[in-house]
């Protein structure tokens, strides 16, 4: 498909064939992949601030304002202010938007067993760990 070398953009291909298609699933549920992220994030991480998330799902802090707007005017987060920093706003989820995440994550992991239902387990578990050491290795370059 890509030329050797071009190792960067079989991941973009990947990334993207599998954007689309967990988009399509979190249709159901009213969310877009970054919120769904977002949502993920705010869960396994409560008291992020604006900037932290949008450092996490690669975006501005503009961007991720405006998403995080969207989803506490739906009722999934809320923010509240940071008790050490007058200027930040800590964010959380609601309950609300846990229900919502719990669902999601039902059917995303549905699709996701779907898109891997052609390799064996030990297939699975090389590309998670490659992925993750990619991963690893490309945030050790940034620092």
């Amino acid at each position: 498909m890509f030329a050797e070398g071009a190792l960067a953009f079989l991941v973009r291909s990947a990334w993207l064939g599998m954007r689309t298609a967990i988009g399509a699933e979190l249709k159901e549920f009213g969310l877009s992949t970054p919120q769904y992220a977002t949502l993920m994030i705010v869960h396994d991480h409560p008291g992020l601030s604006n900037a932290d998330i949008a450092r996490k799902v690669s975006s501005s802090r503009q961007s991720a304002n405006e998403m995080l707007a969207g989803l506490e005017r739906d009722g999934l987060i809320e923010r509240r202010p940071h008790p050490g920093d007058r200027r930040t706003q800590r964010i959380d989820i609601t309950e609300e938007g846990r229900a919502l995440l719990d669902k999601a994550r039902v059917a995303v992991a549905r699709r996701e067993a779907d898109l891997e239902a052609a390799f064996t387990e030990e297939q699975r578990e090389n590309i998670r760990a490659w992925l993750e050491g990619i991963a690893e290795a490309c945030t050790a370059d940034e620092s």
